[in-house]
């Protein structure tokens, strides 16, 4: 059976024979090649407005992402330079020697209130903390021991309606209280109210912020107040032993805990406390969650130095008869 014959494209020696397209159509002009000299100038014409017509918004990302180009070789060429000036490798990077000459204001330096808490003409700036009394937050009360040899404080304890019943010596965790100025003579209100809440929650300024949820977050915020300044590297140690204490040491597993009571022993071994040579938060935040879990028993002999040390200071020893 005879099929249909197709013309054949190659010619002689493998030369491509021309194509006739169809004459019943009309012709475009080929967008995708520049004009040539043989184009027609009806074809140039049409060539030269497509150039032409550029879209605004486009030439406006090209600028954009050349200034970005520019900028970030105007950064690279400064990392450049300060990497030129530091002649010790990451590799022999000695965080121990930057906390040991850490320079930060002694303890006896007071925080800026108003800067911290914000200034309010004529009201006391109160700090309002909601806790669970079957799990007191015992690193707050340290804190408020603390703060109460800096500033004039006037400190008071409420019980909320969710709360059926608080055991004596929690109501009385900051000690009597007498009541001898005018509100207006005090720096600072410290309101502990025990709630029926899953974690502590603080205040300074009941109209305008979000509650600071957290023990491990309301103890750094207080700490603050005392006016210590660290550098970044002091400053995130001290609050990954914060973090550590609370969510292994405190919350963790057995293992975990024994890891970090590991780590604490190597830590000491080292200094006297567990970031430098002076106490902070980490410390105390650290010594209440072992009081807590009860581990202070079996933890290692630097650990145990440590503890005392702690215990020798008069912060602690309002947390310890709560703990009788």
């Amino acid at each position: 059976m005879p099929m249909y014959k197709v013309r054949p494209v190659h010619g002689a020696r493998g030369a491509v024979l021309a194509e006739q397209l169809p004459t019943c159509m009309y012709r475009l002009p080929n967008v995708h090649r520049s004009a040539s000299p043989a184009a027609t100038p009806t074809q140039i014409t049409f060539l030269s407005l497509i150039q032409e017509e550029v879209d605004p918004s486009l030439q406006a990302l090209e600028s954009r992402q050349e200034e970005i180009l520019k900028r970030l070789y105007e950064l690279k060429s400064a990392v450049d330079g300060l990497s030129k000036m530091i002649h010790t490798p990451d590799a022999d990077f000695d965080v121990t020697n930057i906390i040991q000459t850490d320079q930060h204001a002694p303890l006896t330096t007071n925080a800026d209130l108003d800067l911290m808490l914000g200034k309010d003409y004529g009201a006391l700036k109160d700090i309002v903390i909601n806790a669970n009394p079957s799990l007191p937050p015992l690193s707050l009360l340290v804190l408020h021991s603390l703060l109460c040899e800096r500033y004039k404080i006037l400190s008071a304890v409420h019980t909320h309606s969710s709360v059926k019943s608080v055991p004596e010596n929690l109501l009385k965790c900051f000690g009597e209280q007498t009541k001898q100025q005018q509100r207006q003579e005090y720096q600072l209100g410290f309101t502990l109210i025990w709630k029926d809440v899953l974690k502590p929650q603080m205040r300074f300024s009941i109209q305008t912020m979000c509650p600071v949820e957290g023990e491990g977050n309301i103890a750094r915020f207080l700490f603050s107040l005392l006016g210590q300044k660290y550098n970044a590297v002091t400053s995130t140690l001290i609050d990954s032993w914060v973090d550590t204490a609370i969510f292994q040491l405190k919350e963790g597993s057995s293992k975990e805990k024994g890891a970090v009571l590991r780590s604490m022993n190597a830590a000491l071994g080292k200094t006297s406390w567990l970031v430098g040579n002076e106490l902070t938060v980490a410390d105390i935040v650290a010594w209440c969650a072992l009081q807590q879990t009860g581990s202070a028993s079996a933890a290692p002999a630097n650990v145990q130095k440590w503890m005392k040390a702690c215990e020798n200071l008069a912060p602690f020893t309002s947390v310890i008869k709560l703990l009788k």
